[in-house]
């Protein structure tokens, strides 16, 4: 008896060890359907009325939001805008080093989006005034949403984009700089540029893209300053990327820009260092810095030269620049500067006694060096530079000569598509995979997202670029502003089902067989 209850106990045995082999393999060849644990993170649209609330705010507005497995315990915010004509899930395709950087330390990546439109609107009176009811307040409350959900840090809130992203990106610190903490702006334009001559109809300015929109630094920061009337806390940094050969957005406009933002941030025009040739993951750059009266750098322009619009984004000097590519925990890179009156606006000569750079070069009032005021050839600005706090004592240098105008400055990045993930279908292949090479494109125009037109600038790619499957353009495409985006495929489960059907149809077979 005890012989025949061992037999019994040994049969079964056997069969649940193939019963969960044959489990194991259908398993492993269904790409595992049962998930081990959890729920992995992804790109998730979160209900508007969730963080929008009851604002008065335009309907096309999306977010999107990806929090990581594992947060930090008071998680930055990094808000990612994608470019003209894309979508959201196509810029989480164009982040791979964020949405990395994300999961490993713990940060939150929010996405807005506006399907349905062609650009972000940044040129209406409503999305260049904080709290106008914009596209502007719809970003900012997505990002108030993300603080108060998951415990943020209001402390460390960036923002990035390419394009037309970039140009929701410096609109964004000039709106609502008691938000954002930094930017990095790719082939964009200065806050309010685009107002000169916008259309609604397709969100697109050919007066600021053509780099027509000329102003002083004086004019450029009066123009932000009215954005938040009344505010005087900290101005967050900016970094700047651009190609000197771009034709969709005029390399005149990272000009433009170096002087809107020494003037808010009361720097010098002249920078405060520079190099040549720097090597970047996407290409070499000749680059400016600016530092403030305490010395951290808050400006960078880099320019890439022989560069067009249609290059990827340096992730890595982007993390490095608003200190998440190192282990979290700790304050933001640039704590708030206290000292002495930042410097003068390096606008017409010395500092005002209210900070704005002077017009006529005059001596300043309070005599001391400004921060880092606007520097001419006569000497270095007295009093309170531009949107400086007060201005240090000292003596009364006398007023430089020049410094309105400006370093024509080094441009930012471009990328505004760079490699994509999922988004739209372009090219002639159909659908398209993750992330793509680049496509045929270039400034005819005649692959998958070339140089765009810009409302008649160069003539762009349409959305039909003959690229081939797999590979993606890396710029913009509309003949009414820039878009990118590919699409993504999802390979069928009929040929996994079958060979799970096969393993399982041989491990009964063999199980027959043990019993003979």
């Amino acid at each position: 008896m005890r012989d025949m209850d061992r037999r019994i106990w040994e049969y079964t045995s056997d069969m649940n060890r193939h019963r969960a082999h044959v489990l194991a393999l259908a398993s492993l060849s269904l790409g595992l359907l049962i998930p081990v644990s959890g729920r992995a993170a992804a790109l998730t649209e979160v209900t508007r009325s969730l963080w929008a609330g009851s604002a008065s705010l335009p309907s096309y507005m999306q977010m999107y939001i990806y929090v990581p497995d594992k947060l930090a315990t008071k998680p930055p915010i990094y808000v990612s805008c994608h470019s003209c004509g894309s979508t959201a899930t196509g810029q989480i395709g164009n982040i791979p080093m964020a949405k990395a950087a994300a999961d490993s330390m713990g940060f939150i990546l929010v996405l807005p989006d506006n399907p349905g439109r062609n650009c972000w609107d940044v040129g209406t009176t409503k999305s260049l005034t904080h709290d106008g009811g914009g596209d502007t307040q719809a970003v900012a409350l997505m990002v108030k949403y993300a603080l108060s959900t998951y415990n943020g840090d209001a402390g460390r809130v960036y923002i990035m984009g390419g394009s037309g992203g970039a140009m929701l990106t410096q609109a964004m610190l000039a709106v609502y700089p008691d938000v954002f903490r930094a930017g990095a702006a790719r082939a964009g334009v200065p806050a309010g540029c685009w107002a000169d001559g916008y259309s609604d109809s397709n969100q697109w300015s050919n007066n600021c893209a053509g780099g027509n929109t000329i102003k002083t630094a004086q004019q450029w920061g009066d123009l932000v300053r009215a954005m938040y009337p009344g505010y005087t806390g900290h101005r967050p940094r900016l970094q700047t990327y651009q190609g000197d050969a771009d034709t969709t957005i005029s390399y005149k406009n990272t000009g433009e820009a170096i002087k809107e933002w020494t003037n808010v941030l009361g720097l010098s025009t002249t920078p405060t260092s520079t190099d040549t040739g720097y090597k970047g993951s996407q290409a070499n750059w000749n680059r400016q810095f600016w530092s403030n009266a305490c010395g951290y750098t808050v400006l960078q322009a880099w320019t890439a030269p022989g560069a067009t619009h249609s290059m990827s984004y340096e992730e890595g000097e982007m993390l490095k620049f608003f200190g998440l590519d190192k282990a979290l925990g700790g304050p933001d890179p640039e704590p708030d500067c206290t000292g002495t009156g930042a410097g003068g606006a390096g606008g017409g000569g010395a500092a005002g006694t209210s900070g704005a750079g002077g017009a006529s070069g005059a001596a300043g009032a309070s005599g001391g060096r400004g921060g880092g005021a606007g520097r001419g050839a006569g000497g270095v600005g007295g009093g309170a530079g531009a949107g400086g706090r007060a201005g240090g004592g000292g003596s009364g240098a006398t007023a430089g000569t020049s410094g309105s105008g400006g370093t024509v400055g080094s441009g930012g990045s471009v990328g505004s598509a760079g490699t994509f993930g999922s988004g739209g279908s372009v090219g002639s292949a159909g659908t398209f995979g993750g992330a793509g090479s680049s496509g045929s494109a270039g400034t005819s125009g005649t692959g998958a997202g070339g140089v765009q037109g810009g409302g008649g600038s160069t003539a762009a790619a349409g959305t039909s670029g003959s690229g081939t499957a797999g590979s993606t353009g890396t710029g913009d495409s509309s003949s009414t502003g820039c878009g990118c985006g590919v699409g993504s495929s999802a390979p069928g489960a009929a040929s996994e089902i079958a060979f799970a059907l096969v393993v399982l149809a041989l491990a009964v077979r063999r199980g027959r067989r043990a019993r003979r």
